[in-house]
This record gives C-alpha cells, structure tokens and sequence, in this order.
C-alpha cells in the first residue's frame, strides 16, 4: 500500500508543489489548508489529491485532523510541516497578537502534528518528518522578529526530535527555502525584489519545485541515514 503523506498548508504555492511531488513518487497525499476553500476545492479538482480544512495551529483540531485521516487511511507516515504565515512590522509597531499568530502557526504546528503522528511512527519503526524552516530562519531579517524566531526554532526542534526519533526508524529533517517565486514573494514591491536578486548567486529565484524535489528525496524510504539535517536551498545566498 501506499504510504500516507500529510502536507500542511499543501494546497498553494511550496505546499502545493510538495503535495503534488509527492503524489507522483506513489505517495497517499492529503494536502491541509486553513481558510482559502475556493483555492483548495480547484486545487483538487486539478490534482485528485485529497484535502482537508483544519488550524494547524491550533492542537485539538490538528489532532482530530489526524486522527480522520488515520480512520479513513491508515496511519500518516509521512508528515510535512509546511503551514506558515507572516504577520511583518518592525518590533516597535509589532503586537503581541501578530507575534502569537505566527510562533502559533509556523512553530506551534510543527509540535501539534508532530505530537499526534509521532507515536503511531514509532511503533511502526519508520517515519519521515520534514519540518519547511526559512533562510530568514538562519540570518534573519528586518521587520520580522517574530517570523524568524519561529523558523530558527523549526531548525532547532528538528535536530532535537531526530534524536529521539533515530533508534525507530523515524527521520526528522528540515529545509530551509530561500527565496522562491510564490504569490507572497512576487507581491515584493519590484525595486525591493529586484534588490533580493541580485544576492542571489544563481541569479533567479527558487521555483516550488526546487523545494519539492528536496522533500521528496528527504521523505524516500531508502533516506533512512539523513536525520536531524537542514538542507538549505537558496540559490547560495545563504551558506550555512
């Protein structure tokens, strides 16, 4: 049987080319969203890939989310932390709220789906986690302290769970993306954009799938010695 993949925020942009990879490597995939229902519903009407609404953010619904796709599936063996969001402003203007919503989304998903998926991968002696950290995860970046924060802490929480995850076959990597040409990035105003560019040694930006074909390889059966890693992929902007 195939083995059951659940992609977090895995109906647009890097999340809809992962869940895409993924289903073309044989892979079971269920793509999560949490409020853009038109784009999802299109999103499986285009792919076949099956989708589910819940908060990842939020513990209780990411464990009833998971548990329903257990029900219907079988266990998840294959989870992608993908959800994130930005809520960006200087410390001096940022609120406690806009700090909350984002440590709550991009790291707080990471422990809630980790924590409902973990056990059932322990027992069945083979897991594979990829956890989507950020560069601005690794060297920062202006206007985003609450956004960095929780990427470098995804970075942190891998390396820390692949140690208790390596003795039971369980993997637990992160990537850490660069700039990629998504919806968020081209809405960059063009001066400013054409500025990330320009320090970017491979002179473009990333492309979704630059990103997938990286979970792909990380969530393969026979990747059972890479755990604990942070593949960044970034154009070489950022050697770390």
């Amino acid at each position: 049987m195939a083995r059951v993949a659940l992609v977090t925020g895995g109906t647009r942009g890097i999340g809809a080319a992962i869940s895409i990879a993924l289903q073309k490597a044989g892979r079971l995939v269920v793509a999560s969203y949490a409020g853009n229902t038109e784009a999802a519903e299109a999103f499986h009407k285009e792919t076949g890939i099956e989708v589910i609404k819940f908060d990842a953010g939020n513990y209780d619904q990411s464990v009833a989310a998971v548990n329903e796709i257990a029900a219907k599936h079988g266990a998840i063996e294959i989870l992608v932390n993908n959800a994130g969001i930005t809520r960006d402003a200087v410390l001096s203007k940022q609120s406690r709220e806009m700090w909350d919503a984002v440590i709550d989304t991009n790291l707080g998903s990471c422990f809630n789906l980790c924590k409902a998926t973990f056990d059932g991968m322990k027992a069945a002696k083979f897991g594979r986690i990829v956890n989507i950290g950020s560069i601005n995860g690794q060297a920062g970046q202006y206007g985003q302290v609450n956004y960095a924060a929780a990427k470098s802490g995804i970075h942190g929480f891998t390396k820390a769970l692949a140690q208790e995850g390596a003795r039971y076959g369980v993997t637990v990597n992160a990537i850490a993306p660069g700039y990629v040409d998504t919806d968020m990035v081209r809405a960059v105003p063009p001066d400013v954009l054409e500025k990330i560019i320009a320090k970017i040694p491979r002179g473009r930006l990333g492309k979704a799938d630059d990103i997938a074909r990286g979970v792909c390889f990380l969530t393969a059966d026979d990747a059972d010695f890479v755990t604990g890693s942070t593949l960044s992929i970034n154009g070489g902007q950022h050697m770390y």
